[in-house]
C-alpha cells in the first residue's frame, strides 16, 4: 500500500528552520500522522503497545482514543495484519477502496486526481518515484494534512491554505470513508481508526467554519 512517509516529497525545503508550531496544532498534526500511518500499513507489536497506553477523555476524538487504545490491548499484531488484507487488499480488491476518486465518482483515477495532483504541484509537493499507488489515498491525505501544519514541506501552512485544502481534498469523502470503515464486517482495530477519523473530521470540520 501507499507509503504515507515517502508519498509526497517536496522541491523547496524540508521545513528545517521553520517557526515552531504551537501546541494545539502540534495536536491536530499528530491526530492526522497517527491515522494516515495506520491506514497506510498495519500497526506492528510495538505500536499495538504504544497505542494501548493511550488515554482519552469525554470528547467524542477522546471517547474514540480510548477506543482504540482498548483495541489495541486485545488484539495482536497479526490479526490487524489479516483485517488490513482483508479491508484494502483482498483477492482482486478489498471490501473498502480507500481514494477519493473512487468515493467521489465511483472510478479510480478521475478528476479529483487530476484536481489533487494540480494543488499538490502548487504546494511544490510530489509522488516518490517508488509509490505507485495514487495520491488520493486516504492515509497519504492525513499524512499531507500533518505536514501543511508542522511545515514538513516549507514553513507551515497557513490556516486559510489548510483549510482550502482540506476542504478540496479531504472533507468531501473522508467522513463516508470513515463510516464505511466503522461498518466494515473485517473491522475491528479499524473500526477504532473510523471511529476516530469520523470524529476527529467533524472536529475539522467545525473548526475550519469558523475560520
Amino acid at each position: 500500500m501507499i507509503d504515507v512517509q515517502t508519498s509526497a516529497q517536496t522541491s523547496a525545503a524540508s521545513g528545517t528552520g521553520a517557526p515552531p508550531v504551537d501546541e494545539e496544532e502540534q495536536a491536530r498534526a499528530h491526530l492526522y500522522r497517527l491515522i494516515g500511518r495506520f491506514l497506510a500499513r498495519p500497526p506492528s507489536t510495538k505500536d499495538l503497545a504504544n497505542l494501548s497506553l493511550i488515554e482519552g477523555d469525554d470528547t467524542p476524538v477522546g471517547v474514540a482514543l480510548s477506543e482504540l487504545a482498548s483495541v489495541s490491548k486485545r488484539i495482536t499484531a497479526d490479526e490487524v495484519d489479516r483485517e488490513y488484507h482483508d479491508l484494502f487488499i483482498g483477492l482482486g480488491r478489498g471490501e473498502l477502496v480507500p481514494y477519493g476518486s473512487y468515493y467521489l465518482t465511483g472510478f479510480l483515477h478521475e478528476k479529483p486526481l487530476a484536481k489533487l495532483r494540480n494543488d499538490l504541484g502548487a504546494l511544490g509537493i510530489e509522488r516518490a518515484e517508488d509509490v505507485k499507488e495514487p495520491e488520493d489515498h486516504i492515509g497519504a491525505l492525513c499524512e499531507v494534512m500533518c505536514a501543511l501544519i508542522t511545515g514538513r514541506f516549507g514553513a507551515p501552512a497557513s490556516i486559510a491554505e489548510q483549510k482550502a485544502f482540506f476542504q478540496a481534498h479531504v472533507a468531501a469523502w473522508s467522513g463516508h470513508f470513515f463510516r464505511d470503515l466503522q461498518a466494515a464486517k473485517s473491522s475491528v482495530f479499524y473500526a477504532a481508526i473510523g471511529q476516530l477519523g469520523a470524529a476527529f473530521v467533524d472536529v475539522e470540520e467545525a473548526a475550519f467554519a469558523i475560520a
